[in-house]
Formats: C-alpha cells, structure tokens, sequence
C-alpha cells in the first residue's frame, strides 16, 4: 500500500488521535497514509445504524466539550468543515429522589443560583477557571515538550491544589447541599476510576469549568460527521485513510520514515516484536487497564419520562443518587465487583439533535462501568436505575442493543477489556503514560512513536495525543523547526 508512490509517513489507527496526527503532518506537506483495522475510519467516535434505519447512534464517544475547547479542533475549525455543534438547554443534570435534580446551564450565574445556599462556593470555585478557561485547557492539553508561557500561573496553580486530592474531599470542602455534591462527582466519574482516588477532584472540577466554556455539545448527526470531517481533510492534501487493514508487523512498513500508533501499547509491542527491548516491554506488561464499560443503545416511543422537568431538557445525565452512592457507584467495578446501583452515564441525543431519529422517533444512550473484562448482563440494572427517576421509562422502550466489555474490545481493539480510556487516568499514569520516559510519545523503535490516548494528555476527543506526537515526529525525522499550521477548508 502507499499513497501518491511511497508513503512518508504512515499512521496506524484512524481514531481522533491518529487523524489529528495525520493532519498534522499533511500540513508539512508530507505525504501520509492512515491504516484502519475497521470497516470505517473514526475509532470511538463511530456512529452506526444499529436496530433500525434513520436511527443513528454514537457507539461510544458521544458529547464532546473537549473538542470544542481543544487547541488542536479550534486550529481545525469545526464550523468551516461542516461540523455542526448543537447544545443543550441544560448542558448535564443529576436527578435525585423526590423529583429533584441538581443541573448544569452553560451559565455559571444561572447555575450557582439554582444551587442555593451553595451559590457562593460554587462561583468561587469556578469563576477563577471559567475566566481563564482557554489557557487551562491549553496548559493540560499541550506537551511539556511545546507548552507555551502562560499568564494564567495562579489560576493553574489554584486548579492543581484542589484538583490533586479526591472528589470526595472536595465537594465536602466546599458544598454542602446534596445537589451540589453529587453533581461534582458525578462528573468526576467519567474518569471510571475509583473516586476515591488522588486526582478525581481534577477531572470534576475540569468537565465542570467546561460546561460554563464552552457547553456539554453533541456533534449534530453524530460522531461520526467530526471523523468522516478529518478524513475530507486529509484526503484534500493527497492523504489516503485504508480501512479494514489489521496492522500485526511494523516491518510492513519498512522504509517509511515515521510511523505513528494510535493504538493501546500492547498492540505496539505485538507489532514491533524483536525490535523492542526488553525494558520497554516490562513497563508496558505494568501499564494498568480499568474498568470496563457496558453500553445499551435504545429506540423510545418518547422521551424518557423524567420526573424533574429539567432533567427532561439535559443532554447528558448522571444517574446515580447521592455522593455516597455514585461513589459506591464507581467503587465497585474498581474492586471488580457488579452493583445493582452503578453510576449510569446517559445522552438524551435527540434532545438537542432531533436529525439522529426519523420524525418522532427518539433515541437514548447509557452505559456504566464494570470489572475489566467482564461478559456480565447490566441491562436490567440500568433501565432499573433510570425507572428510579423516570417512571414508566421502561414502557417507552420500542428496541435496544448492548455491548459487554468483552464485546468493546472486539469493537475497538484499542478498549482493552472494554477500558475505553486506553489506560487507567490514575495520577501515576498521567505523569507516565503510558512508561515512565520524557518523551512518552517517542519509543524505542527509531522513527516509530505513541499518538494514542495511551500518552499524555490521556483520553477523550482533542486530538492532543496525536497533534502532540506528530510534532515530535515532524522534529525529529524530518527536520520541521517551524511546525505548520493545519491548511484551511477548501
């Protein structure tokens, strides 16, 4: 296989993070190839017809404020690719017994008004990040390798001091209302660790300050408008995306002088075989994977029937009840056990995006994390939680499909049993993702690099992993001092 004769740049994986990186590289004016073990480029952010036709649905990465926010999409800039974001009315809700619910607006006022006798400390909180959004998102998106001088060093500082201990410390630090509390881990625990945990404050507090920059938005059509945008990109600078091509030998591409992997580090090591030092390997054997996912999709006869009006009017729902519950929530899966009440991560899509269903037609979204690896049923204990705050729920149901964690990973070989963070967000790996190096994004192979969500900054859609990466690449194998910008839309 090449492109345009042979290729001088080859990407293994056309996830968010391995066509940032293809970008990034076509705007030096190389040329590049991306392979693809699926049947269609996107990795996470797929979007498949699964029950009936009309009916699109995310299978997996769905809401997307960190790609509004990231350096790498606003260089990209969705808009003049056709890239639509719609919001919300209420960006997330946390519905609690007795018809109440505690709710994020992308006001910040609106927000710390509804909270009550918590008003005041949640805009101290979040007003000093909120204003300072962009070069918080910049400074954890960015390479230590890049970074740039920012103005904002108190506001960062501030965010690290509150962000290192658990969520648990925080929300009792400042709140003191069960909303307000519940509503901070609950967005906390989309980093499916144990909340326990140093660093979930940090994650809570970030998805948090995001709903007030840049709002909780779904990409209007589905995921999959945002991946199949990248490829228009690459391919209108001579690029090429090759699908349905397992990659098992790196010495496929012998002579290509860059090779990059948006893969798990497992599948480079498999790939790189007797080229690989020993010491690399070992540290990839203690490279840790959490806990799974189990995902539902379902076709409603209306929208769910929330019993708080609000929640009605949210695009994503964390259903869970109190703090102490959603922390036993995530606790459980961490200590490789099943719940019958997990935290349960839910989109109304159609809410905000009523194209992704034929006229009337609704579609709804959940999943909730599991013990790595587990083949276990969640179906029952899910629609059993939502029915907990929407009743007659379960009467609205027309058709759904799962996924178990086991099915996860033979969907995307990246999700290791069916861990869709491609490595466990724990501080250790934060610091070393995914081995403990300076430059994590370089191996030990010459010319071969990490691109994936496996290195720094970790998971979710901003493309940092794979912009980052293909800088260092352009740096190291082709000379590029100056790194170019990403070409405009034609």
């Amino acid at each position: 296989m090449a492109v345009n004769g042979k290729a001088d740049a080859v990407v293994v994986g056309a996830g968010p993070n391995g066509l940032a990186a293809a970008l990034r590289l076509a705007a030096a004016g190389l040329r590049v190839q991306v392979v693809e073990s699926a049947d269609k480029p996107g990795g996470g952010m797929r979007t498949e017809e699964l029950m009936r036709p009309g009916y699109r649905h995310d299978v997996c990465s769905i809401v997307q404020p960190m790609a509004a926010a990231s350096p790498f999409f606003r260089e990209f800039d969705l808009p003049s690719r056709g890239v639509r974001l719609v919001q919300p009315e209420v960006n997330f809700a946390h519905p609690l017994d007795g018809g109440r619910a505690a709710v994020q607006y992308q006001s910040l006022e609106e927000t710390a008004a509804a909270l009550g006798p918590d008003a005041a400390a949640y805009r101290r909180l979040f007003e000093p990040l909120v204003e300072h959004g962009t070069d918080v998102i910049d400074f954890f998106l960015m390479s230590a390798l890049r970074r740039p001088p920012t103005r904002s060093v108190p506001q960062i500082a501030y965010f690290g001091l509150n962000g290192l201990p658990n969520v648990r410390w925080l929300a009792h630090r400042y709140f003191e209302t069960e909303g307000a509390r519940a509503m901070l881990a609950g967005a906390a625990a989309h980093g499916m660790l144990d909340l326990s945990q140093p660093l979930t404050s940090a994650l809570g507090m970030l998805l948090t300050m995001l709903g007030h920059h840049v709002g909780w938005p779904l990409i209007e059509g589905g995921s999959q408008n945002l991946a199949d945008a990248m490829v228009t990109a690459l391919e209108q600078q001579g690029g090429e995306v090759v699908t349905g091509h397992h990659v098992t030998d790196l010495r496929e591409f012998d002579g290509v002088p860059a090779v990059l992997l948006d893969t798990a580090p497992e599948a480079f090591v498999t790939m790189a075989g007797d080229r690989l030092n020993e010491g690399y390997r070992r540290w990839v054997r203690r490279y840790k994977h959490g806990a799974g996912v189990f995902k539902v999709d379902w076709i409603l006869s209306e929208p769910v029937p929330w019993t708080n009006p609000d929640v009605r009017r949210a695009g994503t729902l964390h259903v869970a009840g109190t703090l102490e519950e959603t922390l036993a929530g995530e606790r459980a899966p961490n200590e490789n056990r099943i719940t019958d009440r997990p935290y349960v991560l839910a989109v109304q899509p159609t809410v905000p995006d009523p194209t992704r269903a034929p006229d009337g037609g609704h579609v709804f979204w959940a999943y909730v994390h599991v013990p790595h690896g587990s083949d276990v049923d969640m179906t029952a204990a899910i629609e059993d939680q939502v029915e907990r705050f929407a009743p007659g729920f379960k009467d609205t149901i027309v058709d759904r499909v799962t996924k178990n964690a086991v099915q996860m990973e033979a969907w995307n070989p990246a999700y290791i049993g069916g861990d869709i963070s491609n490595g466990q967000a724990t501080l250790r790996q934060m610091l070393f993702r995914p081995v403990p190096r300076w430059n994590t994004y370089k191996t030990p192979v010459p010319g071969v690099y990490m691109a994936s969500s496996a290195t720094p900054p970790g998971p979710a859609v901003h493309g940092a992993c794979g912009d980052n990466a293909a800088r260092v690449a352009l740096r190291e194998v082709f000379g590029v001092r100056e790194v170019p910008h990403l070409r405009p839309a034609a």
